[in-house]
Parts: C-alpha cells; structure tokens; sequence
C-alpha cells in the first residue's frame, strides 16, 4: 500500500510538469509547480514578512533537512527492463525485425546482461552515498566532444515582469542580479525552503507541519514527510548553481566551483567585466551600486573586440581545451580564474526582441559574441527587458535552474531591489568595476576566428517555430479525465505521422529527483496505443465513429500514464540499459550484440525530443533537435491553451510541422467535444 501511494503521489506530480531533461544528447525539459516561499514559521508570502534583505526567506526547515534520509534510486529488476524495452520498440519496427530484436534481447536476459545486471547491483550496495546512474551520467556529458552550444545548452524565457515600468534592461538587470544573491545566500546558509512536493498542502504546507518535521532527526526526516503525503526532493544538484564553470579538458572535461568567488561576471558586446556583489562583510553590494555598476558598463561605447573570446566556448571541447591551454600559457589564468569563479553571468544584449522565434534563438544561442557557455548559468537581457536564462547542463538536469527562475521572478516581481525612480549610488565604477584584458598570439586569434565561422555555420542551419493551440487545454482535459500531457505528446506523434507518414523514435524525460542523487528517466510517448490512434485520426477518419475515436485517445492517455508513473520511480529501461552498457565499456569487455543491434541504435536516435515546462514564471524554454533530421519540440500545457516551441535543422520542416500538429489537436479536440473531425 506505501509503494502505491508513493507511486500515485508522483504519477501526479509528473502529470503537473516536473524538471527533467533528455538522455544521450540531453536537453532540458523543465516543469515543475511553483509555490510561495515562506519564512520563518509562517505561511504568509515571504515579501509580506519583511525578511533580511540579504534573504529570500528563511525556512525553519533546514533546506538539506531531508538529504539525509532519501530513497535511494532503486535498479529495476533486468526482466522489467527488457519488456519495457521491446513494448517501447513494438511501433517502431516491422514483424521480421521486431522478432530478430525480441531474440537479442531475451539471450541478453539470460546472458551477459545478467552477468552486467549483478556487477551493477553489487557495485550500487557499495555506494549507498550515491545513485548507480550519477556516475556514468557526469561521465556521459562531460566526455562528450561535441560543441555544448545547441547540442547540450537549453534555454529557458521569463515572463515579462507584470509592471512594465520594470521590463527595463539595466533595472530588471540589477533587480535579477540581487534576487538571484538572495538566492544563493539563502541556500549556503540553510535557510532556503527544502524542496517538497506536497500532494495534499493542507496537512503538510503549514506552520504546524514545519514545526514538528524539523525536530525529526535527519536520518528519519523524509518518512516523516511522507507520512503526510509530502515528498522531499534530492537538493544535490543545487551546490553546482553557483560560482560554477565546465573547463574543457582532453577526453573528459571538468567541473569546477569556487565558492570564494565575490564577483558577478558581466558580458556586453563580447567584453567582459566583473564587479563584487558580496562585500567585506559578507553582505550583499547595495542594489544600489549595483545598478551604478551596471549603468557604468552600459555606457561603455567600446565597439566589440576584433577577436571576441566566447566564441571559443562553443567550439569542439578537444579544440577549446587546446587553445584554453594556450590562453593559459600566453598569460590569461588571472582572467580566467576570474570567470570561472565568478558567481554567475549576466549577458546584456543590445538588440530589441521583435517576435518569439527571435527570443527562442537569441535565448538559446544568441551571435556567439556575448556569451561563455561553460558558466553553470547565465542571466540573458536585451535593450527591451526580455529576459531569460541559458545553463550549461552537465553538473544538473534543471532541477536547481527552474527553482532558481520561480524564486527570482517572485522576488523581482514583489519584493525588487530598486525601481524605475531608484538613483544610482555616488560610487567610483571606473574603481570598482574591472575589465577584463586578454593576451592572444595569432594562434589564438586564429581559433577565436575559425570557432565564430563555425559557430556562424552551425546556428545559420536551425529554425525555430512557435505556435499557441486557443481551443483548449488544461481544463477541458482533465473534465475529460485524460492526462494532458498525453494528449500534447499525442498531437506530436499524430503530427509528425501526418507530415512523414511513420512512426518514430521519441524522448520525453522525467526527473527522478524524488530519490537521492537520482537524475532522470525517459518516457518513450511512440507506443501500440499512439500508433493505432494517430492511423485511425490521419488515415482512416471516417471508418471510425466519435466515440470509437475517444476510446482511443483514453487508451492513449492510461498508458502514457503508465509509462509516467514507472519513469518517475525509476522504473524505465533506459537508464539501465545505459548502465549496463557503461559497465561492460568501463570492464573492457566486448560490447554486447544488443547494444549493437540496429533496433537499439534506432530507438536511441530520438528524433522526436520533447520537453514540456510548466511554471508562471517562465514564457517557454527551448533546446535543438537532438540528431541533425530531429525536431526539439518544447510544449506547455496551459489551463485553456497549449503552446509549442519548436526548432529543426534543414533535414526537417518546422513550419509544416507546426501545423500539422496544429490540424491533430484540431482534430482531437473536435473529437473530445462530439463533433467530426474537419476537413
């Protein structure tokens, strides 16, 4: 009966949108409901309590109060995985190479897999402190060689701020800037809100809840929450937030913090400039010499360097980790040193934002010039306010990012640090601001220029569409008592089945960050279910009745929810069988013949990798298609619409495909309302 509710609690959680990101070539899917912060003992909005300005809030809960005693990931039992993994490959392949992969797969069962399976379950009882896929995911990402820009970085847009007087570069800037110290602050100290879902917030987000859970010791804490349907999550990730650079180095890069770092990095037209937000004290810069500093480097009329360093933070890592040791030896470490201890980035963009394809790339991406993509993460503002985040996604799966957004986007919006009328303070900004110098021999120079022609060449090829679906959403769904993220991954597969007529491989992802150091687990929405559907919507209409047709999105929307409820408890088959295979390559051994099998490579190509984000503080997120003819398909689902981001390389159609999943919810809507399917 515990395992059930434990199962349901976070089936439903999902369902509400919870942080995840894709495997392999991972993105960020980013989702996760937002609620108040609160102080002290008390429930009330934390800007109602006047708490110390150098503080979102300060939790009675210790924020690692629950670390301790988290579930550990647990390793789903070998048989599981390999009939989740064939019921995920039934749709996707004819009879004759369904029946060849079905033998493959069970003499893995039985043999080498096994062997693997028991290596690893070992291995697991022998890091208790940690999960069996931490490890080989760090490995996954940081030995990647593969340029992080568009393979490996999302993005994700605020919303705009709701008094438009403030939607202001250097005002939500400096605003940001201190929301965000505030944030760090508050954690370091403990003192930031542990992160809980709470399945019923009557019992459990209340004074009186937060008054006993504290005094339960560590080691018991999170079966003290659970008792009352709440569910603490793993904060491991968090550490990483700040004072945090990916280095590049040969065959396997770096993940480097240094938590002495004072300094905030600023980057404008490709030059680079920090300033101290932590003073002597150990208190925050006054917002208002923070908005002195940030005016100061806004007036710098400095036309953008001949040879604009970032760039090289996009190209090839064995290449940046060649010439970032070149830099080193020409002279450059105290500069370095200085962004890559620097707590995070802020990147003011002077460019105004005309429409929402333009935010998507200049958010995910941008001209290369104004960016280092290595930092954990970088605020990005443009001339009109637009405002967004791109993070580096090696050290964390988004978990940390979004919660980091919900908290600036509250603090900005009701408790900001200065106002359209705050004067800047009477300080020396020549004194206290410093602008980073480089030395660069022609060999250098020669890297910076080659890595923005490719990095040009490379972000010249993606598009990237949006699309908002007015006829329903959220609302009618569930009086409908289907899932609706069943029925947005329902209009993709229908859609791409409507423009290239076959079912294809596709990669939603589920955090699994209810367990400690878990990371995520994939949802494989291309099923039996979604196959017989989408033929009977696209190709056989008529042969069908309306409630023939509802009948089939129902079965849809169960199973997909199935496959949810397994994925958030650790119960899909992908991760495994990434560490198996991980296993096998760290021993040496001859890969298995089911990872070499075409089936296995086939449903590795994603070439649908969708992400869906939920949160009021955020306008939409994004990241490119995992394989060069793959869509990156970003979708919210909204109380009475649903919104699509959408981006491509040229191997794909974007457009035509935005409208064909268009003319499928169209479809499925009429449907769910009675009414035939239009023409």
């Amino acid at each position: 009966m515990a395992a059930l509710r434990f199962s349901l609690a976070f089936r439903r959680l999902s369902e509400l949108g919870w942080v995840s990101s894709p495997a392999g070539q991972c993105r960020a899917r980013v989702g996760m409901t937002v609620r108040a912060p609160v102080c002290g003992g008390c429930v009330q909005r934390a800007s109602s309590c006047n708490p110390d300005p150098d503080y979102l809030h300060e939790s009675i809960v210790p924020t690692n109060h629950f670390q301790k005693s988290l579930p550990r990931l647990p390793i789903p039992k070998l048989q599981d995985t390999v009939r989740r993994f064939l019921n995920a490959q039934r749709p996707l392949l004819d009879n004759d190479q369904y029946r060849r992969t079905e033998k493959v797969a069970h003499d893995f069962e039985q043999g080498v897999g096994k062997q693997l399976h028991e290596e690893l379950v070992a291995q697991d009882k022998r890091n208790k402190h940690t999960s069996y896929i931490s490890g080989p995911w760090f490995d996954m990402y940081l030995s990647a060689r593969e340029s992080v820009v568009l393979n490996f970085n999302p993005f994700m847009s605020f919303n705009p701020d709701p008094n438009p007087a403030y939607n202001n570069q250097l005002i939500r800037a400096t605003n940001m800037t201190v929301s965000a110290v505030r944030f760090m602050k508050t954690f370091h100290a403990g003192l930031l809100e542990p992160e809980i879902f709470h399945l019923n917030p009557a019992k459990s987000d209340t004074a009186l809840f937060k008054n006993i859970i504290r005094f339960v010791p560590t080691s018991v804490s999170w079966y003290g929450a659970y008792l009352v349907n709440a569910y603490p999550l793993d904060m491991s990730q968090y550490y990483k937030l700040f004072n945090s650079t990916r280095i590049p180095r040969p065959i396997r890069d770096e993940l480097f913090t240094n938590k002495s770092g004072k300094h905030l990095l600023v980057m404008r037209n490709g030059h680079f400039y920090i300033f101290d937000v932590i003073d002597q004290d150990g208190r925050i810069t006054k917002p208002s010499e923070i908005l002195a500093h940030f005016q100061y480097i806004l007036s710098d009329s400095s036309p953008p360097p001949e040879f604009p360093l970032g760039y090289l933070t996009s190209e090839n890592r064995d290449v940046w980790s060649s010439l970032r040791q070149r830099l080193l030896e020409a002279g450059n470490k105290e500069a370095l040193d200085k962004i890559d201890s620097a707590v995070f980035c802020v990147c003011l963009d002077d460019i105004t934002i005309k429409d929402h394809p333009e935010l998507s790339h200049n958010m995910l991406h941008g001209n290369g010039l104004n960016r280092w993509y290595d930092k954990s993460f970088s605020f990005i503002l443009t001339k009109d306010g637009s405002a967004g985040v791109n993070f580096e996604h090696s050290w964390g799966d988004g978990v940390a990012v979004l919660r980091l957004q919900n908290e600036i986007f509250k603090d900005t919006t009701t408790r900001p640090a200065v106002s359209p009328t705050t004067q800047p303070a009477m300080v020396d900004s020549f004194e206290n601001v410093q602008k980073l110098e480089f030395k660069l021999d022609d060999v250098l120079k020669a890297g910076i220029l080659s890595a923005k022609e490719k990095f040009d060449t490379t972000v010249s090829t993606l598009t990237i569409e949006a699309a908002k679906f007015k006829k329903g959403g959220k609302v009618l769904l569930k009086k409908q008592k289907l899932s609706p993220d069943a029925v947005a991954q329902l209009s993709v597969q229908m859609g791409f089945l409507r423009q290239y007529g076959k079912t294809v491989a596709t990669y939603e992802s589920c955090s699994t960050a209810a367990f400690k150091h878990g990371r995520t687990e994939t949802i494989r929405p291309a099923t039996i279910y979604t196959q017989k559907c989408c033929e009977a919507f696209v190709r056989q209409p008529s042969k069908h009745s309306i409630s023939d047709l509802k009948a089939m999105i129902n079965e849809c929307s169960k199973y997909h929810g199935q496959l949810t409820k397994e994925a958030a408890m650790a119960q899909g088959f992908d991760r495994h069988l990434f560490a198996l295979c991980y296993m096998a390559k760290s021993k040496g051994m001859p890969l298995p013949e089911l990872f070499q099998d075409p089936s296995y490579i086939k449903i590795n190509h994603n070439i649908l990798s969708t992400s869906t984000i939920v949160s009021w503080a955020i306008q939409s997120g994004g990241f490119g298609p995992v394989v060069p003819d793959g869509f990156g398909v970003g979708y919210q689902v909204h109380d009475n619409w649903i919104g699509y981001n959408i981006s491509s390389y040229p191997a794909r159609d974007v457009k035509e495909f935005i409208k064909c999943i268009y003319k499928s919810l169209d479809d499925i809507f009429h449907v769910l309302e009675g009414q035939p399917i239009s023409g």
